[in-house]
């Protein structure tokens, strides 16, 4: 029993000092907008008036052809410009200064005249890639598969917000429904932000979403108590309520990375998928740990369902005050 709960208490301290979707990607896009020409877009995430050290280095075949034109989008620092490369950029390789001093990520994505695009992911331990003459749609899939693993497992207040769902709920069929009714929900307001299509302030959304977790450790804490709300019964339907709210913010995070405007759909579905994918792998451990810890000793894990809620509950109250603060 000691053991789970001090497992689950070194989750939440791990969360603690994190604020959510800290390592957001930079993103580069170049659009070849005639022959050999291309027209680039650079995004390089910041936190306040701290910039990323990085930057890209394009071929040496590639000259600037204009100014470059630099805008604050709240999120980081977007760079335009145009350039033109001798023999256009295939079999050519693209890197990306100071990445691996850095935890972040970047997206790179290239656009040829006949529509075909290629997307990759660098990191820390691959900060280049070689552009290849005919990409297929599978690069990108697998390219924001990857982001959106990445996002879920580093996004520390959607964890915990799961966590708390799971220490709600008392059997596998109700497990079921609200896994289901939460991915079901922030399916729906994720592709709506994603697209432009609903348009919400992410610092209220992110301030709501530690709220939202903030309610389900109320909610565990009410249970052991013996109470037997609606939310208590139902806890599908809180999830799907809260989990609009956690869609508005996995999409506002892709819409800061960018989407491409071919492949929308594969590159909408597959960054769904990592997340869904990451969130399982959450959900599996966290139900093996507590399994075989109460395999172990026969015990019940009331007192420590309370216990992990009462440290849920003062993180993302944190959270919340400290979002509030930045509006």
């Amino acid at each position: 029993m000691k053991l789970i709960l001090a497992a689950l208490f070194g989750i939440i301290v791990a969360a603690g000092p994190a604020t959510a979707h800290e390592l957001r990607p930079a993103f580069l896009e170049m659009i070849e907008a005639a022959p050999d020409s291309y027209d680039v877009l650079w995004k390089v995430p910041a936190l306040g008036e701290a910039r990323l050290s990085i930057d890209v280095v394009l071929p040496d075949t590639c000259e600037e052809t204009g100014p470059r034109t630099v805008s604050d989008t709240g999120a980081g620092l977007s760079s335009r410009w145009s350039v033109h490369c001798d023999g256009g950029l295939a079999g050519r390789t693209i890197m990306v200064e100071g990445l691996i001093a850095t935890y972040t990520d970047v997206l790179v994505r290239i656009e040829n005249a006949d529509g075909t695009t290629q997307s990759a992911r660098l990191t820390n331990d691959k900060p280049g890639f070689l552009v290849v003459a005919s990409p297929s749609a599978w690069n990108t899939g697998g390219a924001y598969f990857l982001l959106g693993l990445e996002h879920i497992l580093f996004g520390f207040d959607h964890l915990l917000f799961v966590l708390a769902l799971l220490l709600l709920i008392r059997d596998l069929r109700t497990l079921v429904e609200t896994i289901t009714a939460f991915t079901i929900a922030h399916s729906i307001t994720l592709a709506f932000a994603a697209l432009g299509w609903a348009s919400v302030p992410q610092p209220p959304v992110e301030a709501a979403i530690a709220l939202s977790i903030v309610v389900v450790a109320s909610e565990i804490i009410r249970a052991s108590r013996g109470r037997t709300d609606l939310s208590i019964r139902y806890p599908w339907l809180i999830a799907f309520l809260f989990g609009l709210l956690h869609g508005f913010g996995f999409g506002g995070a892709l819409r800061d990375i960018g989407l491409p405007q071919v492949d929308v759909p594969l590159a909408l579905f597959t960054f769904n998928l990592g997340v869904e994918a990451g969130q399982l792998v959450f959900v599996a451990v966290v139900i093996l740990l507590m399994a075989a810890v109460r395999l172990a000793t026969g015990a019940r894990l009331r007192w420590a369902r309370a216990a992990t809620a009462y440290g849920i509950g003062g993180i993302a109250a944190f959270w919340f005050v400290e979002r509030l603060a930045s509006f």
